[in-house]
């Protein structure tokens, strides 16, 4: 295995179904501009309520990504 450069970014991304789908539409946008992304972590989870239910979550992540030679 050879040795990588990595580079990483912070996404927020958002859904009203789960913590799941913001994270997947965050990476999602992030790999049509993106290329070579390699993991994600999680940063910061929060949640809007709404008559006392969680109405829509917000999960900002970091991904990193491999820098070409």
């Amino acid at each position: 295995m050879s040795d990588h450069i990595y580079k990483k970014i912070e996404l927020t991304g958002s859904s009203s179904v789960s913590i799941q789908d913001a994270i997947e539409k965050a990476v999602a946008k992030a790999a049509k501009t993106l290329h070579d992304l390699r993991w994600l972590e999680v940063v910061e989870t929060r949640g809007h309520i709404d008559q006392g239910k969680v109405a829509h979550w917000q999960v900002t992540i970091k991904v990193g990504f491999t820098l070409k030679d």
